[in-house]
């Protein structure tokens, strides 16, 4: 087991850090502790700048950079790929395998009504009780950026079958979301997704891919564990697993 330190990257973010304020929520991944954002909102966040903040471990939702500071839990732990270290699995060689035959582009966010309907079906599958809308997903969380954020997009034919909100630096690549037809489960889209954005920035020479969060406790984060190997930010150090 190897680490890598933080060092230069957490000093570059502290004269920020005291403009951040917390907030108190249910806990969005469903488990029972009470969830505390550590957030502050910015227009917009040079390219070095953003990655010294996923290097500390934080996280972008819209233009709101938070990172979790929770009492009593340390589930949330950030994930990120070497993409020069990777070595695919057994499972996820079948599964590049098993979408050769999907066409994948990548340009700049648009919304369409065939990207509203896709996601809304992902939202009604994954999350059928709470409400969660298309619309305020792209309004709120997808096109409110504040760096380079991209869409990768993934046909069957013409059929629209899954797209990733990807945010790409010069030296990283940050997985925002990924939602895709809740009819094509077999294909496990988000496991390709992910094998995806290694290869891409394999093909141009970017060596961080981060995955946001693994919670080992909630059932739908455990696939990025399969990852291997990955670093997981602990005590400020990332460890290699």
């Amino acid at each position: 087991m190897s680490s890598k330190h933080i060092g230069s990257a957490s000093c570059s973010i502290d004269k920020y850090l005291k403009y951040f304020y917390d907030i108190a929520v249910e806990c969005p991944y469903g488990l029972p502790q009470k969830a505390i954002y550590r957030q502050q909102q910015f227009v917009s966040l040079p390219d070095d700048l953003f990655g010294n903040f996923l290097e500390a471990g934080f996280r972008r939702n819209g233009n709101t950079i938070y990172t979790m500071v929770c009492p009593n839990c340390r589930k949330c732990i950030p994930i990120r790929i070497d993409s020069g270290e990777f070595a695919p699995n057994r499972n996820q060689k079948r599964v590049l395998r098993q979408n050769e035959d999907l066409t994948i582009s990548m340009g700049q966010l648009r919304i369409t009504e065939e990207k509203l309907f896709l996601c809304g079906s992902f939202l009604k599958e994954r999350f059928p009780l709470k409400g969660n809308s298309p619309v305020g997903y792209y309004g709120t969380f997808f096109a409110n950026s504040v760096t380079n954020t991209v869409e990768v997009e993934y046909r069957c034919g013409e059929k629209l079958i899954g797209v990733g909100i990807v945010d790409i630096g010069c030296e990283w690549v940050n997985a925002v979301y990924f939602y895709f037809d809740p009819s094509e489960k077999g294909r496990s889209l988000g496991t390709f997704n992910i094998l995806h954005l290694i290869n891409l920035c394999r093909k141009n020479n970017i060596s961080n891919v981060y995955l946001g969060y693994l919670i080992r406790e909630v059932r739908a984060m455990r696939y990025k564990e399969n990852f291997k190997p990955h670093y997981l930010l602990q005590d400020r150090v990332w460890v290699k697993s």
